[in-house]
């Protein structure tokens, strides 16, 4: 099995991410009737997070110090809106951006949208210079070709040929997708996305590689694998970065999309993984 991590994990590293998943995922197969399937030993964790981390800043434990004036025009303060809005939607607590009297394209918006985020119950615990950082590393993964290549080397490098399950959670649910579109033949059995943004149309769907089929409402994701490829959708009510909570009109009726609860930790891959839903998911690949 291999997992894949999200946003936001530059300081992390393959073992801590195993240590934090692991009793998450045991607890998920557990609630599934499926204990036992899998072994810590069994499950690989791709870590691509380290290609985010500032030079120079190797003993650091956060990230650079930005400010609403690094959000950059164009993909970041599009993804910053579209977060806003999404943020607004599920929270009365965030003031709606229709409520601001100010454009999206200007500086004075972005700090409009970092201030109403920072109120958010899910960005409540995220400090300015973390969720700008965010916008970074999902920019620069989806506009940059040699940071795309890295990562998703790193990612490819990790599904073998006895890989039977991918778990990919955020912006690893994209890199995991192209991933095994770059594997024809991959063995792997299920593919389990949680907390996706896979969906959002524009920043995302049409940024993919291998480039979708179609255009406007008739737009259509390559197929990950093969015939025998389950692919499982978990997306919160509340989480903001998995904007689209269906993936079934981009990748068609096979994706399994199920909508979940997580609670106050709408986005924490952790509570997607002890959810039976999930555990049935992955189990359906080990089995």
């Amino acid at each position: 099995m291999a997992c894949v991590h999200g946003i936001g994990q530059q300081v992390q590293g393959e073992e801590r991410l195993r240590s934090a998943w692991w009793p998450a995922l045991s607890d998920g197969l557990r609630w599934a009737g499926a204990e036992g399937l899998v072994t810590e030993a069994d499950v690989a964790v791709a870590f691509y997070g380290d290609l985010f981390r500032p030079a120079g800043q190797f003993l650091s434990a956060g990230d650079p110090p930005y400010t609403a004036g690094d959000v950059e025009e164009g993909f970041e303060r599009e993804l910053l809106a579209a977060w806003w809005q999404a943020a607004a939607e599920v929270d009365a607590e965030v003031v709606p951006p229709d409520a601001v009297d100010t454009l999206v394209a200007t500086p004075r918006s972005v700090q409009a949208a970092l201030r109403a985020l920072s109120g958010s119950k899910f960005f409540a615990d995220l400090a300015l210079r973390a969720v700008v950082a965010d916008l970074k590393q999902v920019r620069a993964y989806l506009t940059d070709q040699e940071t795309r290549d890295r990562v998703r080397g790193r990612v490819m490098a990790r599904i073998g040929t006895d890989t039977r399950v991918v778990v990919a959670h955020s912006l690893g649910s994209v890199v995991a997708y192209e991933a095994l579109c770059a594997l024809p033949g991959h063995g792997v059995r299920a593919l389990v996305t949680i907390g996706s943004p896979l969906g959002i149309p524009h920043l995302v769907v049409h940024r993919l590689r291998p480039a979708p089929t179609g255009t406007g409402r008739t737009v259509r994701g390559v197929w990950p694998g093969g015939e025998n490829l389950v692919w499982t959708n978990l997306a919160a009510t509340g989480d903001v970065v998995a904007l689209v909570k269906d993936l079934r009109p981009v990748f068609g009726p096979r994706v399994r999309s199920a909508l979940l609860s997580n609670g106050s930790h709408a986005h924490d891959a952790t509570a997607y993984l002890t959810d039976a839903l999930c555990g049935r998911a992955i189990a359906g690949g080990l089995a």
